[in-house]
């Protein structure tokens, strides 16, 4: 009984385009546990046995919230649901510092990546052309990846199926431009039937497990595993390191301040503003301009223009 509503609500959801993988599982779960107790209505009592058994506490608050939103879902035609409240495992979810990459070091990672084997293979170049994207555009890794051939347009890039569905133009320099040029020129010596922009080796579309393996490895072979404080660089902080070097050159005033937000906001595919914002605590260099700006305001000095 309580199966069959679960799966209407992941097919309502779905048409509405989410995707609804990790959910889905564990909503299915969910609705066996209930059905082994008898269960034909969500029941809080039996929602928090079944999110408890999961090992970690970040877990169980993931697997409470995915089953709130089915009780709300549900009780608008059904009364004798019950919504579990929030918050009963309590998770504080909390930001992972990341690691600003410098162009030093970026620039030994892409050395690095020019001596891959097999050296007469497409693999070399590659990972270089993807390495340099990734730090001049700030993408995600899975747009990077999803990227066909005929995305590369003479604007730039053509971002889609992006992590939150939404579609955007990404405008490329001429010398990134003209990077990826010569790498299609390469892939074209290589035979394969894909359309994806980066392809391995054996021609075959790039995962996103074998670049984050190839990626430890690099970081091992330049020394930066782990890296400054003892944190491991992910592939994912080239981004981080994009947005720093965009808000460190946003131009003085407020209100240039306020733009330049949004625009990065909505190049980075941001769904909202306040992720942008967040980057401000991520580098020295921002946080000891926007103390220094704010001190000459408290002491009468100069007027504070951030």
């Amino acid at each position: 009984m309580l199966m069959k509503k679960v799966e209407a609500y992941l097919a309502v959801r779905r048409a509405a385009g989410f995707e609804l993988g990790v959910p889905g599982f564990l909503l299915r779960s969910f609705a066996r546990f209930a059905a082994d107790q008898g269960d034909t209505f969500v029941r809080t009592s039996t929602v928090i046995r079944w999110a408890s058994q999961a090992p970690s506490l970040n877990q169980r608050e993931h697997r409470l919230q995915v089953v709130i939103r089915l009780a709300r879902y549900l009780r608008a035609e059904e009364e004798g649901h019950e919504v579990p409240p929030r918050g009963i495992f309590r998770r504080r979810k909390t930001r992972r510092t990341p690691y600003i990459f410098t162009h030093q070091e970026v620039s030994e990672l892409i050395q690095a990546a020019t001596c891959l084997q097999p050296s007469a293979s497409i693999r070399p170049h590659t990972y270089c052309t993807l390495l340099a994207l990734l730090y001049v555009t700030g993408l995600r890794i899975s747009e990077a990846l999803a990227l066909d051939l005929d995305d590369i347009v003479a604007d730039g890039l053509i971002i889609r199926k992006t992590k939150f569905k939404k579609s955007r133009l990404i405008p490329l320099h001429e010398s990134a431009a003209a990077g990826i040029q010569r790498y299609i020129g390469r892939r074209r010596c290589f035979a394969t039937e894909h359309k994806r922009l980066f392809i391995s080796d054996q021609g075959r579309t790039l995962s996103r497990f074998s670049v984050s393996w190839v990626f430890r490895g690099l970081l091992k072979t330049v020394g930066l595993s782990p890296g400054r404080g003892g944190r491991q660089p992910r592939i994912h902080d080239f981004r981080h390191s994009y947005a720093c070097r965009a808000l460190e050159a946003c131009p003085e005033g407020r209100d240039n301040v306020g733009r330049h937000m949004l625009a990065l906001s909505t190049y980075m595919g941001h769904t909202h503003v306040s992720d942008t914002y967040w980057y401000l605590e991520a580098t020295p260099t921002l946080m000891q301009d926007i103390a220094t700006n704010c001190e000459a305001f408290l002491t009468g000095g100069l007027p504070c223009r951030r």
